[in-house]
């Protein structure tokens, strides 16, 4: 039993597999599982990321262009507002540690721009993202609290993967 905000006493479903496979929005803001990592679901969520726009990519070259990956990415942030929102609401919990769909599109849009690149250019991109998506500095905190439902779920991992492009950009030009 969780207590919520208001004080009421409410049961919270614990993000398990049966849970994620109840309904296709649970499947997608949970990652396809990856979500349900015991441990820093959120890195396991990027990894999945980083897996599947390398596999992705490198597979079907001709298929997932830039271009591609732009329409992925516009539909998979659609698609992961209303994912979130209903698995936030289903969960009776804001932004639940599970849902790590905003982690996949977000660094998704990191891979875009960084790639082609070496596998330690990837890493960085890797480790700074998920270090800037931790430590959330200025506005994104902000962002966060502000933003509700899934909208507010899925921005502030796209505002963690702007700052890992600015990051990449300063780099390059020092």
């Amino acid at each position: 039993m969780t207590t919520l905000d208001s004080g009421q006493n409410a049961y919270v479903p614990k993000p398990n597999a049966r849970f994620m496979l109840s309904h296709p929005a649970h499947l997608i803001a949970q990652g396809f599982g990856s979500g349900l990592s015991p441990i820093v679901p959120g890195t396991v969520g990027t990894l999945l990321s980083w897996l599947t726009f390398n596999v992705l990519t490198s597979r079907w070259p001709g298929v997932f262009t830039p271009l591609a990956w732009s329409i992925i990415i516009i539909a998979g942030f659609l698609i992961g507002v209303w994912a979130c929102r209903k698995t936030s609401v289903d969960l009776g919990m804001e932004d639940h540690g599970s849902l790590v769909w905003d982690e996949i599109i977000a660094f998704w849009i990191v891979m875009v721009f960084v790639m082609p690149a070496s596998f330690k250019t990837q890493l960085w991109a890797f480790f700074w993202f998920r270090l800037i998506d931790m430590t959330k500095p200025m506005p994104i905190r902000q962002v966060e609290k502000r933003l509700k439902g899934g909208f507010g779920v899925m921005a502030d991992d796209i505002l963690a993967a702007f700052y890992t492009l600015l990051l990449f950009a300063i780099w390059e030009n020092l």
